[in-house]
């Protein structure tokens, strides 16, 4: 044991409650420092509890995916059958693992459950994330491998294809989320992507009824669907896009009077409220009682729309965990995904509340 994990643990033996800032303050070191560290100690099986790990404040608790996202870019029109001249990059992404990185620069505490292999992805994700993101309730597996997303992106920026590797997830089992009812009790709020079994989404839902903490789900793909709870009366957010609605409750969407009436869809099947997104052209909000259609400012300079949903979904929780009007929370939304996908990164970099709450004002 070194010096820095003899003088954390000291202060963890005298306050197990001591929470991560309240540890960096006393030795010195940033939050993220204290935070490996604190890993570091939970491997080498020096602490066992995790009291310590929470902050004066209940946790954002994000459960699903967090994978290592391969992106491949054509760089001429996309011909196919044949060889395409490609420029490739590797990064983090994973949905509940995005928005939560979102949370947390935006100064928001967040715990992450995910699953994932013993592998050098892993280590790069773990690295990666755990500035932003409290990862000391991760399921580790030994026989799988962490999960992937591969995508082709088009010269004109557009996602052509995805390939998800998504498996590792279907660990996220009931006993698992049981497991961890120690800060599940403790969230201000979950989020779950639908990465995760219905089984465990179903669990989660009823546990969050019971013990009446917030709920926001956020489906992944059409496919994806099937993992959607029978009973939505817990979920108080979920943001939903056009393809996932029609694949739901097997309609089409054409017109706004569509879009909007399948928002109320999502209301009347229990969900308190819904924003249902039209591509990058529109989205829907309703409540029951309120309801709004949005038309969504374009970008002139469309880098890459990977994580534009994640960006826009996160800014949304945080408006509302704040108590903003539905206005504004929406504008927050808007805004971070336009200056997320004019970036190459899937989180933006420059993220923080100061730098969202300066682009709100700029577009008011």
């Amino acid at each position: 044991m070194n010096e820095k994990e003899q003088m954390v643990l000291d202060n963890i033996k005298e306050n197990p409650f001591i929470s991560q800032q309240e540890l960096s303050d006393k030795v010195g070191l940033s939050r993220s420092t204290v935070a490996n560290i604190i890993s570091g100690l939970i491997k080498k099986e020096y602490v066992q509890g995790k009291a310590y790990v929470l902050s004066d404040e209940y946790p954002i608790v994000c459960i699903g995916a967090a994978n290592v996202d391969r992106k491949f870019y054509v760089t001429d029109q996309l011909m196919h059958g044949t060889s395409n001249p490609i420029q490739s990059t590797k990064s983090i992404g994973g949905v509940a693992r995005n928005i939560g990185e979102n949370l947390g620069r935006l100064s928001q505490d967040v715990t992450l459950i995910t699953a994932c292999g013993v592998d050098s992805e892993w280590e790069t994700i773990r690295t990666l994330t755990s500035p932003f993101i409290n990862l000391d309730y991760v399921h580790q597996i030994g026989n799988k491998s962490t999960g992937s997303y591969t995508a082709l992106i088009s010269e004109s920026g557009d996602m052509e294809y995805g390939f998800a590797d998504m498996e590792v997830y279907d660990e996220l089992t009931p006993e698992v989320l049981i497991q961890n009812t120690y800060i599940l009790r403790r969230a201000k709020c979950i989020i779950a992507d639908l990465n995760i079994p219905r089984a465990s989404l179903e669990f989660l839902c009823a546990y969050a009824e019971k013990h009446d903490i917030k709920v926001v789900l956020i489906p992944v793909s059409g496919p994806k669907m099937k993992n959607l709870p029978h009973n939505l009366h817990a979920v108080n957010w979920m943001i939903v896009n056009r393809d996932e609605t029609e694949s739901y409750f097997d309609m089409r969407i054409k017109t706004e009077e569509d879009l909007m009436e399948s928002a109320r869809k999502w209301n009347g099947a229990g969900v308190e409220h819904v924003i249902v997104t039209n591509g990058s052209s529109s989205l829907a909000y309703s409540t029951g009682d309120e309801a709004s259609v949005h038309i969504i400012e374009k970008s002139a300079k469309v880098t890459d729309v990977t994580g534009a949903g994640d960006s826009f979904s996160a800014a949304v929780v945080y408006g509302w965990l704040k108590g903003m009007d539905i206005e504004d929370t929406i504008k927050l939304g808007m805004i971070n995904s336009r200056k997320t996908i004019e970036t190459s990164y899937t989180v933006r970099q420059d993220l923080d509340e100061h730098q969202l709450l300066k682009n709100l004002e700029e577009i008011k």
